[in-house]
């Protein structure tokens, strides 16, 4: 209820009003009836005021609260290489925008704010990763989070942009050749299932030993790179050469063990992983390069090379888009199903068989 403050000369009527912490104060003209009745009216309405305030605040959501939970599901759903960069962009936008701020607030004009300051400071491909990832986190969030705004994507709704890209660098054959000689044992059954396959660097690392049909000719590739982040299995043709390698190499390799590529290494680092399947191997096609004298190239360069020896030697962009197991033959164009596997493992022993020397193993 009002109170009277005396402490001025003239003598006035105070509204006081205090919801959950928040204080609000209003003094009237005098001491009079009519102060007193507009003092207990403020004070009503202003009660109101703040507890639909409150009500409000309490339902919206805190922009920490939407970016971790969306994190938590792209933890568990999606690879570490894709989660890495997708926190990565929730942190910059996060330390943007304020952690106290709430997701009704966000509009396209500090979204463009944001994405310009990227652009600024790195890049336009990396400005538009970022869109991307919080495009997606702000598509998740309106499904999912209790109190998201159901407005439009903000992040959608900026326009990308304007990126410049180097073109990716493509060993030669004969480069690829060169480092595949130098190679010992394992690693050279390695390199030539990333050139038979055009398989992703963790495709061939989590390969197992049950994902060959051998008598049949045939793997199953596993990949993560599939919408929500689901893992699906392409059953890919073996070429007879692979075939033929990984059959020999499984006899001779002195591991027990589900995967196929395993740490071999003694080394000190190493050696605590002996027996366990590869996550990175970040050093050996930089070494292995650097010895062999040509410029370096890493895994994924040689899924590039697979697909560019294939359509140099006439395969139709169907086939290529069923070898690299791409769900669009747009992104295939951009590389470089209906298909059956017979027709598949024809374009690739066609090609790829007889593309080495004699193959031997050092046994390890």
């Amino acid at each position: 209820m009002p109170t009277l403050d005396k402490r001025s000369k003239t003598p006035r009527w105070k509204g006081v009003v205090q919801v959950h912490g928040h204080r609000q104060e209003q003094r009237f003209p005098d001491d009079t009836q009519k102060s007193y009745r507009a003092a207990v009216q403020w004070e009503e309405e202003a009660r109101k005021q703040l507890k639909n305030q409150q009500n409000q605040t309490d339902t919206v959501c805190n922009v920490v609260e939407w970016l971790t939970n969306y994190l938590d599901y792209s933890k568990e759903s999606q690879s570490s290489k894709t989660y890495e960069e997708k926190q990565a962009s929730c942190k910059r936008f996060a330390t943007f925008i304020g952690k106290s701020a709430f997701t009704d607030e966000i509009d396209t004009v500090q979204v463009m704010s944001f994405l310009r300051g990227q652009f600024k400071k790195r890049s336009g491909y990396a400005t538009n990763r970022d869109r991307k990832n919080l495009s997606a986190a702000w598509a998740w969030g309106r499904k999912y989070v209790q109190g998201f705004p159901k407005k439009d994507n903000p992040f959608q709704d900026v326009d990308r942009f304007p990126e410049i890209r180097s073109p990716r660098y493509v060993p030669t054959e004969e480069d690829f050749w060169k480092v595949y000689n130098l190679a010992e044992g394992q690693d050279k059954v390695m390199l030539l299932s990333f050139l038979h396959l055009g398989a992703r660097k963790g495709e061939v690392f989590r390969m197992k030993v049950s994902d060959l049909e051998l008598e049949n000719g045939s793997i199953n590739i596993w990949t993560s790179k599939r919408e929500n982040g689901n893992k699906e299995c392409d059953v890919l043709p073996l070429t007879t050469e692979l075939k033929d390698t990984l059959n020999e190499w499984l006899k001779l390799r002195h591991v027990n063990s589900e995967y196929v590529f395993v740490n071999l290494s003694d080394t000190e680092f190493a050696v605590k992983y002996w027996g366990e399947p590869f996550k990175y191997r970040q050093h050996f096609m930089e070494k292995i390069c650097k010895r062999a004298g040509v410029k370096p190239f890493g895994f994924h360069a040689i899924r590039h090379l697979t697909a560019t020896i294939l359509f140099r030697a006439g395969q139709p962009l169907s086939v290529i888009q069923a070898i690299l197991r791409h769900k669009s033959p747009t992104t295939t164009a951009r590389y470089l199903h209906g298909l059956g596997l017979g027709q598949t493992r024809e374009a690739l022993s066609s090609v790829m068989d007889g593309r080495r020397s004699q193959q031997t193993f050092k046994s390890i």
